[in-house]
């Protein structure tokens, strides 16, 4: 069927397309999200982490101000990611572009899918140059060619694969509520004291039952850390956990493919958290004490820019069906805690509170590459709770972290689905109502 389809270049079936390379804005803290190329990945565009002041937004963007629906590519360092914007105004880093189909010819979500195709991200980098990165010219993307089918069809084979993909972000939006939840919880209990505040002014604390308002003390006393609450020890992290650093390596033990992997500083979502396409199939030599295993905490000891967003950010291993045996890189650090003291959904709600994540920023050094101490992360204090009142958090936690695994190997299926079924549709090869037998497959 494909063969009886047009073949234009992309310049002809193109409204507009929006390229500030050349030109950087002056970063701020907050303002209006700046889409980067490092948070284009895998077909979504993560939560941004650097912004340009509102009052900006017109002079920086007079080349053209992109719309919901707009496609968004990575030129350069990684090229041809791409996503699709929503409805909230953002602004355009270098090398990210907005491409916007011609309408009623070229269907913008269409063409999101079209781009993730084998044969399109093959033509991209045959018109890319470089060595170490490869890069396009806007000149040269404009002559990248594509099979332009009946604007139904794009229409409705979209719509199936948006199905798919809006099906994973609900997933993924749920881990992050059910993640938010038993990080508030953590807070409320181990940093705010809630449950101890409330008991000394007479209250019952809220949200629990009386056997574990009974765990908790009705006062303070002052400590090393201030006020905490009474009873509780002050204790460092390297007293209730042993950490453990990573398998350095050299380029020559990475592979295409291997049963055993290196867990890196792309195990990590920028915020904290595990991915899932972090790997590198490793063939080299590591200590039995460097395996990780489903479920371990690991915490991200370095990063790449001096924004040192992965610095300290904690991450519980999920495991995964693709590889044997993972090893944890250089950049990570294996924190193992001793259950008769502590427990990993603890240590990992401890690990995301403001108070560790300055201490672990103080902790480094380096210029363009930071580093953290070896002892950055058993050096932190804390006031600790007794076992008590860890495992009564620990239960709730886990079982919020149960749901979340649930929904990750869900996200896997689905997500396995998508990528079998994306080039076939794409393609005509698959028609619609057998695509739609297979996704009903699944949901069953």
């Amino acid at each position: 069927m494909s063969s009886e389809w047009p073949l234009l270049p992309l310049e002809e079936c193109l409204e507009a397309l929006i390229d500030y390379r050349g030109k950087t804005p002056e970063k701020t803290d907050t303002g209006i999200p700046l889409v980067t190329a490092k948070v284009v990945k895998g077909g979504r565009i993560e939560t941004p982490t650097e912004f340009i002041a509102p009052e900006e937004y017109e002079s920086w963007m007079r080349r053209g101000i992109p719309v919901a629906g707009d496609v968004v590519m990575t030129t350069e360092a990684p090229l041809g990611e791409v996503a699709q914007l929503g409805v909230e105004r953002v602004a355009l880093a270098q090398r990210v572009i907005t491409l916007r189909g011609k309408a009623g010819f070229l269907n913008n979500t269409y063409l999101l899918y079209l781009l993730q195709t084998e044969e399109m991200q093959d033509q991209l980098k045959a018109r890319a140059t470089g060595t170490t990165v490869l890069g396009i010219k806007q000149s040269e993307l404009r002559k990248v060619v594509l099979r332009v089918p009946s604007i139904d069809f794009q229409r409705s084979t979209a719509g199936t694969l948006k199905a798919l993909d809006d099906r994973i972000t609900l997933l993924r939006e749920t881990n992050a509520t059910l993640e938010a939840i038993a990080q508030a919880l953590f807070k409320s209990w181990f940093v705010d004291f809630d449950p101890v505040r409330a008991k000394q002014e007479g209250r019952a604390p809220e949200g629990m039952d009386e056997a574990t308002a009974a765990l908790f003390p009705d006062g303070f006393e002052e400590s090393e850390l201030g006020l905490v609450p009474r009873g509780w020890k002050v204790s460092s992290v390297g007293e209730v956990a042993k950490v453990v650093k990573g398998k350095s390596y050299s380029s020559t033990d990475l592979a295409k493919s291997h049963d055993t992997a290196l867990v890196t500083l792309k195990s990590f979502e920028r915020r904290g958290g595990f991915r899932l396409d972090g790997f590198k199939p490793y063939t080299g030599n590591y200590k039995q004490s460097q395996v990780v295993f489903p479920g371990d905490l690991i915490v991200a000891y370095t990063d790449v820019t001096q924004a040192a967003e992965l610095i300290g950010k904690p991450a519980v291993v999920v495991g995964v069906e693709k590889y044997k045996t993972l090893v944890a890189s250089l950049d990570v650090g294996i924190v193992r805690p001793n259950v008769a003291l502590s427990d990993r959904q603890f240590l990992y709600g401890l690990f995301r509170t403001e108070a560790f994540q300055a201490h672990t920023f103080a902790h480094t050094s380096g210029t363009t590459v930071l580093h953290l101490a070896k002892d950055g992360v058993g050096s932190f204090a804390f006031a600790r709770p007794p076992v008590a009142v860890i495992r009564a958090f620990a239960d709730l936690a886990e079982a919020m972290a149960s749901r979340c695994q649930t929904n990750i190997d869900q996200m896997r299926t689905l997500t396995t689905l998508r990528d079998t079924l994306l080039p076939r549709l794409i393609s005509g090869k698959l028609r619609l109502p057998e695509a739609e037998a297979e996704l009903e497959e699944v949901a069953a």
